[in-house]
């Protein structure tokens, strides 16, 4: 994969796919939403259903390098495990770290998520994954 010159990383999803993505998002991507767009004064901005080679990753900070994913209950099931693994090598091998949480974590432990993300933010080395 290569970068374009404005730093986003090429693909092949078609833009209609991203677009219709975004439009929908589940009510646990509208939470994290709501805390990801704080961090921009900061100097972290996240785009919402970024894609990236084949995927099409949940949120994005393409300056800092960090995806953020969020899990529903699915991701748990034997088959989908190994394509998230097989998904994050690649993303890895991008130059990108890799952050999941669970529905249920968004849902209830919302502070909790979002400093972990800051966290991943401002100590890339410590949680390079």
């Amino acid at each position: 994969m290569t970068v374009r010159a404005r730093g986003r990383p090429t693909t092949s999803v078609a833009p209609t796919r991203v677009r219709a993505l975004r439009l929908y998002p589940t009510p646990m991507e509208k939470r994290l939403w709501g805390g990801l767009r704080k961090l921009r004064p900061a100097g972290y901005h996240f785009r919402r259903q970024v894609p990236i080679g084949p995927f099409v990753v949940d949120f994005a900070c393409l300056k800092a390098r960090l995806v953020v994913e969020v899990d529903g209950a699915h991701h748990g099931e034997p088959g989908h495990e190994g394509r998230d693994r097989s998904r994050d090598r690649m993303l890895r091998a991008e130059g990108f770290r890799v952050a999941r949480f669970w529905n249920r974590q968004i849902a209830l432990e919302l502070p909790y998520v979002m400093d972990e993300i800051h966290a991943r933010l401002t100590d890339p080395e410590r949680y390079w994954s």
